[in-house]
């Protein structure tokens, strides 16, 4: 099953919230690779900084709802 852009924003920005303390606000004002650093485990080598611009539009055509 894929998930929808919107599906993979819900579940973010819970998490954002839970382990950052972020309102919804500072969750969409942050881009993609500013969440990824601020979650990831700071002791790993963590190269993978989150989808592309092209992946997010390819999310975004697909759950397009006008």
């Amino acid at each position: 099953m894929n998930e929808t852009f919107g599906d993979a924003a819900r579940r973010l920005n819970g998490i954002a919230a839970q382990f950052l303390g972020w309102r919804p606000n500072e969750f969409w004002q942050a881009t993609p690779t500013e969440l990824t650093i601020a979650l990831r485990d700071p002791g790993k080598d963590d190269s993978v900084l989150g989808p592309s611009r092209h992946e997010i539009s390819q999310m975004m055509e697909r759950d397009s709802n006008g």
